[in-house]
């Protein structure tokens, strides 16, 4: 299957990043070197008011994680992007971003830099602000549920080179957060760097358009 890059960047650690998918391109997110948490927010990139919807995307799929086969689904009950491929197998969708706030009531120490303010800074670029940060995804963490309800972030089950593909289903505006997290294992205490890889199957463009 042929392929056409259009994008291909490293994303520093405790660093944002966004960008507009048409339908039909991938994006793969590549853990470099092990344990790094991604949080991530999707967007109908021409309606941004219609986003990524984390209540809807569990109950439709029956399962509090993602994984190769899962579909995200918009408040309006469409499927933004689809995990089309998955090398770690299991994702959190309940841990939410960190904030200083967050990380004041949970550590008593409010942190420089954190993953609200990464996407605030992100959403900015494209007109959006506070109000548009809504339950978020979170790739390569783990965040296991016990029977008796209890959570917590532990130890990440990925390792260097893992990776996610997300397809876009529609138009849609990514905007993601690599974790900055000192606190808890989310970035293995030492954040790291991450690659972001935007591409277009050649096969696969007559059937999205």
């Amino acid at each position: 299957m042929d392929q056409h890059v259009h994008i291909d960047e490293v994303i520093a650690p405790k660093a944002g990043w966004s960008c507009r998918l048409d339908a039909g391109q991938h994006l793969k997110i590549v853990d470099l070197q092990g344990a790094q948490a991604v949080d991530f927010l999707a967007y109908a990139a021409d309606r941004p008011d219609e986003r990524y919807n984390a209540a809807d995307t569990m109950k439709i799929a029956g399962s509090i994680f993602l994984t190769k086969g899962s579909k995200l689904y918009s408040d309006m009950g469409r499927v933004l992007l689809t995990i089309v491929d998955d090398s770690v197998g299991c994702h959190d969708t309940i841990g939410g971003c960190c904030s200083r706030e967050s990380n004041l009531a949970r550590y008593g120490q409010p942190g420089e830099a954190n993953c609200r303010d990464n996407f605030l800074g992100q959403l900015a670029r494209h007109g959006l602000g506070k109000r548009d940060i809504v339950a978020n995804i979170n790739f390569f963490m783990a965040v296991p549920v016990l029977p008796d309800g209890t959570m917590a972030i532990t130890d990440s089950r990925s390792n260097p080179g893992d990776y996610i593909v997300l397809r876009a289903e529609t138009d849609v505006l990514v905007v993601l957060s690599n974790c900055p997290q000192m606190f808890n294992p989310a970035a293995g205490y030492d954040p790291s760097p991450i690659r972001c890889v935007v591409y277009s199957n050649s096969d696969e463009k007559e059937m999205v358009r």
